[in-house]
């Protein structure tokens, strides 16, 4: 069975690929819990499963034009890692549509039984 540093090294290395989806398929759990810290548009900030997880990665893609990102990480601590992310992108719609941005995030992910069981992201929004 995969260890967290395990699980955190290939999520970077698949997500330095631009192939965030292809990671949820592979290393998160059936019953994954997703963690924002606010709602998004049409999105409770908390998030159950699979379908649900695959679903909010999937609206990101199509929602955000993506000029360049960057990963760093893992930092890894017991069965957890922290991978800190840095994108630039135009959002495709909403209060943003057409603005270019940097956006900073970090994950803290959670690991049992060799696959992602939970991830929270810290970012701030506004000024």
């Amino acid at each position: 069975m995969k260890t967290a540093l395990e699980v955190g090294q290939e999520l970077v290395a698949i997500c330095r690929q631009g192939k965030h989806l292809e990671a949820i398929e592979k290393l998160y759990a059936p019953d994954i819990v997703s963690v924002e810290p606010q709602p998004g548009p049409n999105m409770p900030a908390q998030m159950r499963g699979l379908k649900a997880v695959r679903g909010k990665g999937q609206w990101w893609v199509e929602n955000h034009e993506i000029h360049s990102s960057s990963v760093k990480g893992p930092f890894p601590h017991g069965d957890r890692f922290i991978i800190f992310f840095h994108f630039d992108v135009t959002p495709k719609a909403g209060p943003m549509k057409g603005q270019r941005m940097v956006m900073e995030e970090a994950g803290l992910y959670t690991v049992k039984n060799g696959k992602v069981a939970q991830e929270e992201f810290f970012y701030h929004m506004g000024g």
